[in-house]
C-alpha cells in the first residue's frame, strides 16, 4: 500500500502527509455560517472532509477534529461591509439572532447526521470564544500588525510580507483595486482587513471590549479557535475553494503575524456545486435545500453520489445524475445482500487486490472516484463468484464482507448495515418503493412502446397525484418524490 499523499493548496502539489505530532493528527475545517438551513454546497464540503477524517483514522492516527460555528460577525457582503447575515435572518424572521444561531445549528447537525458525517471532536462557536477572539486582536495590536480607527481594529496588510502567499494574490495594488468594497476613511488602505468592529446602537450582537462595544470580524474567529484547540501550528486545515481569498489569506496572516510560526501545514480546499451546469446560489434560484432533497432522495444516495465526484472536482446536480446514482448505489447494497444471504461453498475470491488498489486511491489524495469505481468491480467480480454452482467458502465470504464493511461502510459511509440490508429484503410485505417504481416505469416504457400514450400518461398522472414526479430522458424515465 501506497503512503498518504495529500494536494496541499499551498505548494500547489500533491506532499506526502506525515503529522507533526507523531501518532496525532490536527485538523480545522470552516464550518457554517448558521443563518439558513445546509444545502448541497454544505454537504459536498462535509462529506468530503468526512472521508479525510475516517481514512486518516483508519490508517492508525489519532485524529482531533475541530469545526467551528459561525454565529456571529459574518457580513453579507463577506467583506467588512454590510450587515451580519444572522442578525438580518432574526430581522426577517422577527426573533432575536441566537434563536436563529441555535435553531439552524440543530437544523445543521440534524443534516449532516443524516448523511452519515461524523460530529467533530470539538464544534466551538463564534460567540463562544470573544475572549480568544480579544486577546488575539490585542496581540496584533501590540505587534504592530493591527491598529485602532474610529472603534473599529483593522489588520494592517503592509505589515505582513506573506499576505496572499494561499490565494496568490499578493500583489497588493491588485488586491486594492480589485477589492470588493470602497476605501473606507478610517482604514490606512483599502486592503486592510476588521478584526473587530464598533456596533451601533440598534446591532444585537455585541460586546463589551477594550475598544468599546462591537463584535469580531469574520476572520478572526477561526485563527483564535484552531489555535486554542489545535496549537499555534495544524496539521490540515479545511475549507471552500472560494474561501481562499479574503478568509483563509486573512486566517494565515492573523495567526502567523501574532505567533511567528507556520500556521497551517496542509491546506485542502473542495470545490462548488453547480446545477445542471450552473454554479448554485440562492440569486439564481437553483438553490438546493438539503431538507428538500431528502424529502426526494435517501440522504445515503446523495452521499453516494457526492463521493463520485473528487473533493477538488466540480460536482453537478442534477436530477438525473441522482437518479444514476441512486440505481449505482441499489446495485452495490443488493450485492452485499446476495453476499450475507449465500450459503457457504467451496469457491475463492481474491480480496487482497481489490482492498490494496481502494487504498492507494485513497492515499492519493483521498480519491473517492477511483475508490468507488475499485469496490465497484469487486461487486461484479463478487456477484460473478456467487453465480457459480461452488458458490464462496466460509472463509472467502468474510474477507469479501470485511472488505465491503471497511471501504464502502467504514470509510466511505456509502453501505447499509447488515441489519438494514436484511430488513430492506424482507421489507413490508417485501416490496420497496424502489422495487414498485421499477415496475410501473417498466409497464409505462411498454406503453409507449405499442403506442398506447392514453394509459403512458394515466400512469403518469396517478403518480403525480401521489406526488411522484417522472422526467424522460434519453437515458430512460428517472423518478423522484415532488419537493414543495
Amino acid at each position: 500500500m501506497s503512503s498518504l499523499h495529500i494536494y496541499n493548496s499551498l505548494s500547489r502539489t500533491k506532499e506526502p502527509f506525515e503529522p507533526l505530532v507523531p501518532g496525532m493528527v490536527s485538523i480545522y475545517v470552516c464550518g457554517p455560517t448558521v443563518y439558513g438551513h445546509a444545502h448541497l454546497g454544505h454537504a459536498k464540503s462535509y462529506v468530503s472532509f468526512d472521508v479525510v477524517v475516517r481514512w486518516i483514522r483508519k490508517l492508525g492516527y489519532r485524529v482531533k477534529y475541530v469545526q467551528n460555528i459561525t454565529d456571529v460577525g459574518h457580513l453579507t457582503d463577506d467583506a467588512d461591509e454590510g450587515e451580519d447575515k444572522i442578525q438580518k435572518q432574526a430581522r426577517l424572521e422577527k426573533t432575536d439572532p441566537m434563536e436563529i444561531s441555535q435553531a439552524y445549528t440543530r437544523s445543521y447537525f440534524e443534516d449532516m447526521d443524516r448523511l452519515g458525517v461524523l460530529r467533530p471532536n470539538i464544534a466551538p462557536t463564534a460567540t463562544g470564544h470573544i475572549p480568544e477572539q480579544i486577546a488575539l486582536i490585542a496581540r496584533l495590536i501590540e505587534k504592530g500588525h493591527a491598529y485602532e480607527s474610529n472603534g473599529n481594529i483593522y489588520f494592517s496588510v503592509d505589515s505582513f510580507e506573506g499576505y496572499g502567499k494561499l490565494s496568490g494574490r499578493t500583489d497588493q495594488s491588485a488586491l486594492q483595486a480589485g477589492g470588493r468594497v470602497e476605501q473606507r476613511s478610517d482604514k490606512r488602505s483599502p486592503s486592510d482587513f476588521a478584526l473587530w468592529k464598533k456596533a451601533d446602537p440598534g446591532h444585537l450582537m455585541k460586546w463589551m471590549s477594550p475598544w468599546g462595544e462591537g463584535y469580531p470580524g469574520w476572520h478572526v474567529e477561526c485563527s483564535a479557535m484552531s489555535m486554542k484547540y489545535l496549537g499555534e501550528t495544524i496539521d490540515i486545515h479545511g475549507g471552500g475553494m472560494e474561501n481562499k481569498f479574503p478568509h483563509h489569506d486573512c486566517e494565515i496572516a492573523q495567526a502567523e503575524a501574532a505567533t511567528g510560526k507556520p500556521y497551517v501545514r496542509f491546506w485542502m480546499h473542495n470545490n462548488m456545486v453547480t446545477v445542471d451546469g450552473v454554479k448554485m446560489g440562492k440569486s439564481l434560484k437553483n438553490f438546493v435545500n438539503l431538507k428538500d432533497l431528502f424529502t426526494a432522495y435517501d440522504p445515503l444516495v446523495i452521499r453516494f453520489f457526492i463521493l463520485q465526484s473528487h473533493y477538488r472536482s466540480q460536482l453537478d446536480f442534477s436530477d438525473t445524475a441522482i437518479q444514476a446514482s441512486r440505481t449505482g448505489l441499489s446495485k452495490l447494497q443488493e450485492a452485499c445482500r446476495r453476499l450475507l444471504e449465500a450459503p457457504a461453498g467451496t469457491g475463492r475470491l481474491d480480496v487482497a487486490p481489490f482492498a490494496a488498489k481502494t487504498a492507494d486511491a485513497l492515499n492519493d489524495d483521498f480519491n473517492t472516484p477511483v475508490a468507488i469505481g475499485v469496490i465497484f468491480e469487486f461487486a461484479k467480480a463478487l456477484n460473478s463468484a456467487l453465480d457459480r454452482p461452488e458458490g464462496l467458502s466460509a472463509e472467502s465470504r468474510n474477507e469479501a464482507l470485511g472488505y465491503l464493511e471497511t471501504y464502502a461502510g467504514e470509510v466511505l459511509g456509502i453501505l447499509k448495515s447488515r441489519e438494514e440490508l436484511l430488513a430492506n429484503e424482507a421489507g413490508e410485505g417485501g416490496e420497496t418503493l424502489e422495487e414498485v417504481m421499477s415496475v410501473l416505469l417498466e409497464l409505462r416504457s411498454q406503453a409507449r412502446a405499442r403506442k398506447d400514450f392514453a394509459m403512458s400518461d394515466t400512469i403518469r398522472d396517478l403518480l403525480i397525484a401521489k406526488g411522484i414526479e417522472l422526467k424522460d430522458t434519453k437515458d430512460g424515465t428517472a423518478w423522484s418524490k415532488k419537493r414543495d
